[in-house]
């Protein structure tokens, strides 16, 4: 596809400068809803239900609402954030504004390393139920590997979600759009007729070990590692598609806002109807595993329930769902890695090739990459598994950045307009802040050490890229490299590190009370460090005002 390389931005330069021609503006609110509600319901909702009760019985139902509370609590920041710099891939570059090129190009890896990664987990999902069905019986090995023939079948997969991004914006937010209607009703339609006519026995609430067997160790645990964080990941597209939406300054928050709540009420809700459903026969002695419950070993789990309550054609619809929620979420995030590693560019973390636009407006290389680094997460290697759980971390650290950034810019920036203000932001930002490190403190030891690998990988890959020295300061990101080897401290010597010590693992209550504090400190000495107002306001008026022209421009320009 040919490519308008005048549109690269300028090696070096801290934005990229004027990149001679913008991401088009062809989003609308509902576009941007879809967005985020694309990424929010996923494969996650066909699971989380299952795998929350497993890990929690029937308190899953509290862990399902603080992790709705903790990324709330994050979305709120971001909508102010969002609003006030409209910029493509804006998650991933607010904290390169606030606080120079280090912190910027470590937030920014965080970001694009989610992005790109959650898509083949995504078709992973697909192939799986496909699976149901007899012509996709060989794709998968009993281990749950993919075959050479479920490799290819994968591979295609992906380069679909690809192609549906070349043919642009415009058409990205139309399919998705059409897809995300769709992934909404059949959870939302799965709660109404499974409650109804499937039958909900209240009993369940102190079946087997009883409602919560595992105290509050177990609640919080569930968060992370029965994939409840995971579900609740993408409120934030709306922010990396920014920079193509008509109204970003009115739409944004409302997006942002709108998604997680509404993802809130939707897996609350799954949670409930799951757990009230299940038929005495499904429920063992305890709700892990040990106990040897039915439920524990649905492969899809809504589908199967829904065969044991006589809602056979319920089930058929879930596995062709089971194919459509994971494609959806997969290509919103096939463009969302694009647009990050676009947004990269522009600050000069990555190659300028991968700020060059087509004539459709897409970021090629970037998609280019983001397929191949999708593909490259179909092999075969040993800690597959894990890798929902190092996304789910990973997401939450990139999540960080924004708190910090929004605490920079009031201190900094107190005049700059903001179309959305957070009421009590004062407030909600050091608690953003100390909440994304309590679900990074919950992911364990052995999350965030395979975390801190590919953070030094980052390193090695950014750091090598001429950048403009001014934004290099040291001063203003002296607190990353402290707070990452504070938190695996904190976290390898917790209750929460599944090592198996004795004699020095800080208690549940001290864990989460050291969290916090070292979470407010480096929070308050970030933002006391942050860059000079008069070069936070240069280096976002390089790019920034670019990306703005269009919204001047009538539609076709």
């Amino acid at each position: 596809m040919a490519v308008d390389f005048s549109t690269t931005p300028q090696a070096g330069s801290s934005g990229g400068g004027k990149s001679g021609v913008s991401l088009a503006r062809e989003i609308g609110l509902i576009g941007l809803l879809w967005a985020s509600m694309g990424s929010i319901i996923g494969s996650g909702w066909l699971f989380g239900a299952q795998k929350g009760l497993a890990a929690a019985g029937p308190a899953s139902i509290i862990s399902w609402v603080i992790g709705g509370v903790c990324i709330l609590v994050l979305a709120l920041v971001h909508a102010e954030l969002g609003a006030m710099y409209p910029m493509s891939g804006g998650s991933a570059r607010f904290p390169h504004y606030a606080f120079g090129g280090i912190a910027g190009a470590g937030f920014g890896w965080f970001s694009w390393l989610q992005a790109v990664t959650v898509a083949p987990i995504e078709v992973s999902a697909m192939i799986l139920y496909l699976g149901h069905y007899s012509f996709a019986k060989d794709w998968l090995k009993p281990d749950q590997t993919l075959t050479h023939t479920g490799l290819v079948v994968a591979i295609v997969l992906m380069a679909i979600l690809a192609s549906v991004n070349y043919l642009g914006v415009r058409a990205l937010a139309n399919t998705n759009s059409v897809m995300t209607w769709w992934k909404v009703g059949v959870p939302l339609g799965t709660i109404l007729f499974v409650a109804v006519l499937g039958g909900m026995h209240t009993s369940n609430l102190t079946a087997a070990d009883g409602f919560n067997p595992g105290g509050l160790k177990a609640i919080l645990l569930a968060i992370p590692i029965s994939g409840i964080i995971f579900s609740y990941l993408g409120f934030e597209q709306a922010d990396q598609l920014a920079g193509e939406s008509k109204n970003p300054k009115r739409d944004i928050p409302v997006a942002v806002i709108g998604s997680i709540l509404l993802g809130l009420f939707i897996y609350i809700a799954l949670q409930i109807v799951f757990l009230l459903a299940l038929p005495a026969s499904t429920i063992g002695k305890t709700w892990d595993q040990t106990g040897a419950g039915l439920y524990t070993a649905f492969t899809g789990p809504w589908a199967q329930l829904a065969s044991l309550v006589s809602l056979g054609w319920l089930a058929a619809i879930l596995y062709f769902d089971a194919v459509v929620s994971p494609a959806g979420t997969g290509l919103i995030y096939t463009a969302a890695g694009a647009r990050v590693s676009y947004g990269l560019a522009r600050n000069s973390y990555f190659h300028s090739i991968f700020g060059r636009l087509t004539p459709s407006k897409v970021p090629w290389f970037g998609v280019l990459v983001s397929f191949i680094a999708g593909c490259v997460c179909f092999l075969p290697f040993p800690s597959w598994q894990s890798l929902v759980g190092l996304i789910t971390s990973a997401s939450v650290l990139m999540y960080a950045g924004a708190p910090l950034a929004f605490g920079a810019f009031r201190k900094r920036l107190p005049d700059t307009e903001r179309p959305y203000r957070l009421p009590g932001g004062e407030i909600i930002s050091p608690l953003a802040f100390v909440v994304a490190s309590w679900i990074i403190l919950w992911s364990g030891w052995e999350t965030n050490y395979k975390l801190g690998i590919l953070i030094v990988i980052g390193c090695l890959l950014i750091f090598n890229r001429e950048m403009d020295p001014e934004h290099m300061n040291l001063k203003a990101a002296a607190w990353l490299p402290v707070y990452l080897v504070g938190m695996g401290t904190i976290t390898f010597f917790s209750t929460f590190s599944g090592r198996s010590n004795q004699g020095y693992t800080i208690d549940l209550w001290w864990s989460l009370i050291i969290t916090a504090a070292f979470a407010v400190g480096i929070y308050f000495w970030a933002i006391n460090v942050a860059l000079p107002s008069a070069v936070i306001q240069r280096m976002v008026d390089e790019v920034v005002v670019p990306e703005e022209e269009d919204l001047a421009l009538p539609a076709g320009h």
